[in-house]
């Protein structure tokens, strides 16, 4: 195990990472490449607990604590590494239980060699920004704080991207509204699909609560028919309309049933690119994702402006 190590630390969501990097790199950040991190929050005690699973790389177990504040926060925590990650995981399951489970693509990059920007894309949650300035032994943590303070201005990162706690505590509170996937069950069950064979069923909830439900209405003349999300998005109109905070895509298949490219777009019209979009069966859900991962690249309202 290593000596207890610091940190100073600062999160945001982040909507157009390529922007972002283009503002690292001017500033004099150095790119190291991307990092698929798979990282298996355990329930403790006392602080957090993840079991690190990194390609290109190895294995890591991370013991850390830290205030889960949207400013800058110090991180106290502890590296050790593993040689067989899945005995570890097992061991911690069986005897503390596992809080979550995060998926990621990390694009790393060293700013004045001690702080590193990273680029995330997260499984089911969209983009972020994280600025992390490694403290050496003994320090007071003020150069720490300005170097922080430099990069998050060049960056340009506004205090109403900034997040708090952890991607776990993201993923635990991103669980699916069940009135909403029972709405978008009902809907499937009610689909009229007799040339597929194939009914899908699509529910929305707006920032305020209220809650539209379509399905698929298929028609002899093929492209005449109906997407689901597009009939749930019909009924938001006609409800008022307003901003979707979450959506709920559901089918009997045994693959994932994903919204088609023009529904992708539908939705952007309507939603932002972190907005969870969960993919369900009858039974369960089978991935929580996010227009960010389905529409990368996306072009939305705000690009007619001026």
């Amino acid at each position: 195990m290593t000596e207890s190590s610091r940190n100073v630390e600062l999160k945001a969501r982040d909507p157009d990472p390529a922007r972002t990097l283009e503002r690292a790199l001017a500033a004099g950040a150095r790119e190291h490449g991307i990092l698929h991190q798979r990282d298996t929050y355990f329930a403790v005690r006392h602080g957090r607990l993840k079991l690190r699973e990194e390609e290109p790389g190895g294995a890591t177990l991370i013991a850390y604590e830290r205030p889960d504040t949207a400013a800058e926060r110090v991180s106290d925590y502890r590296l050790v590494p593993v040689t067989d990650p899945a005995a570890l995981r097992a061991a911690l399951e069986a005897t503390d239980g596992v809080l979550a489970v995060v998926a990621k693509a990390r694009r790393l990059l060293l700013w004045e060699d001690s702080v590193r920007i990273h680029l995330d894309a997260v499984e089911g949650l969209g983009t972020f920004l994280e600025l992390e300035a490694v403290a050496a032994p003994g320090s007071d943590l003020a150069r720490e704080h300005d170097q922080v303070a430099r990069l998050r201005d060049a960056l340009a990162i506004a205090d109403a991207a900034l997040v708090e706690g952890s991607y776990a505590d993201a993923v635990l509170a991103g669980a699916p509204d069940p009135a909403l996937v029972a709405m978008a069950r009902d809907a499937a069950r009610n689909a009229y699909a007799p040339y597929s064979n194939f009914p899908v069923g699509a529910a929305v909830r707006t920032a305020d609560g209220r809650r539209f439900a379509g399905a698929n209405v298929e028609n002899a003349a093929y492209p005449q028919g109906q997407c689901a999300e597009a009939s749930a998005i019909g009924a938001l109109a006609t409800g008022g309309g307003g901003q979707i905070a979450e959506v709920v895509v559901a089918a009997p298949s045994e693959e994932l049933c994903t919204p088609c490219g023009g529904c992708r777009q539908r939705l952007r019209e309507f939603a932002a690119l972190d907005v969870p979009i969960h993919l369900v069966d009858y039974d369960r859900v089978r991935r929580t994702t996010s227009l960010a991962e389905l529409l990368p690249l996306s072009f939305g309202p705000e690009h007619l402006a001026g």
